[in-house]
């Protein structure tokens, strides 16, 4: 259960998702609250799991990872019994950076980073395509990326 955000907490949400790093003190004073009550409302939401975590986001071409796929996975009928196997096993892979579960023609759609197309294909044979249950996977190379955020639209 959790509280209803005011426009104080959005504010401050707001400013998070953008940088992390502010301290309660510097948020405090952009959002128009003093210290305490600011740092006070930080802490209930990240109590109440509405602050989840706070991470450092890297560029992943500046660390070698110049490739974006995305995989779109159909599993045969012995797979969808074996979902929790097949779960683990992707969750295990750290290539794989979102893994979604679909309705309709696919089963799942992964996200996938990779150095290029080679370390791509070493990937696919040498670990996804070893994932028992599948029957399918179509894989589509992002050619250029055009928007990417981690803010919600608070």
């Amino acid at each position: 259960m959790h509280s209803e955000l005011d426009s104080y907490d959005r504010k401050i949400l707001a400013l998070l998702q953008e940088d992390a790093s502010l301290s309660s003190a510097q948020i405090a004073e952009q959002v128009g609250l003093s210290q305490s009550p600011c740092w006070r409302r930080i802490q209930r939401m990240k109590e109440e799991g509405i602050i989840r975590v706070q991470v450092t986001l890297l560029d992943r071409k500046k660390i070698g990872l110049n490739t974006q796929i995305f995989a779109e996975i159909k599993l045969n009928a012995h797979g969808r019994s074996n979902f929790t196997e097949f779960t683990e096993a992707i969750r295990g892979f750290p290539e794989v950076l979102e893994c979604y579960v679909l309705m309709g023609a696919v089963d799942f759609l992964l996200r996938i980073v990779a150095a290029d197309i080679e370390a791509y294909e070493r990937f696919f044979f040498e670990k996804l395509s070893l994932v028992p249950g599948i029957q399918e996977v179509n894989s589509i190379v992002a050619l250029s990326e055009i928007k990417s955020t981690t803010s919600l639209p608070v």
